[in-house]
């Protein structure tokens, strides 16, 4: 059974906080199948600590805004700032420091498993043009 309408909310709603804040690499991947202690996976990475902070503040902000608040039962990592886990259960977020995505590869893990489409509300749709037209 894929992921619920719920935990595909959750997943944008978190996918575009991290984009908002300049997350690299988000991917969202439907767990369901694999795990029956949650939905989906949030991958999000950043080049510093202060930022995988920065985007894990967002993510919490943006979760408590929906019309069901969503609050983590659970978080890990946000003394050290290099892999922050919110877990929701409907939905997992990982924000991860680039050298620890590279090391772990939880992409690669995880990699049978269908992605969730993310669009970025704020990235614009490149002009199309008639061909030859300058």
């Amino acid at each position: 059974m894929p992921a619920t309408e719920r935990a595909i909310e959750m997943a944008q709603t978190a996918a575009q906080a991290a984009a908002d804040k300049k997350a690299q690499e988000i991917v969202i991947l439907d767990v369901a199948d694999q795990l029956v202690i949650t939905d989906a996976f949030l991958l999000a990475s950043a080049p510093n600590e202060r930022q995988v902070l920065a985007i894990s503040d967002a993510i919490q902000e943006s979760l408590l805004e929906l019309p069901e608040k969503a609050k983590p039962v659970r978080r890990e990592g946000e003394r050290a700032g290099r892999w922050v886990l919110l877990d929701y259960v409907d939905i997992v977020v990982h924000v991860q420091h680039s050298e620890e995505r590279e090391f772990y590869a939880l992409d690669r893990l995880w990699k049978d498993c269908p992605t969730i489409p993310f669009n970025d509300r704020d990235l614009e749709p490149a002009e199309t043009g008639e061909p030859g037209a300058a």
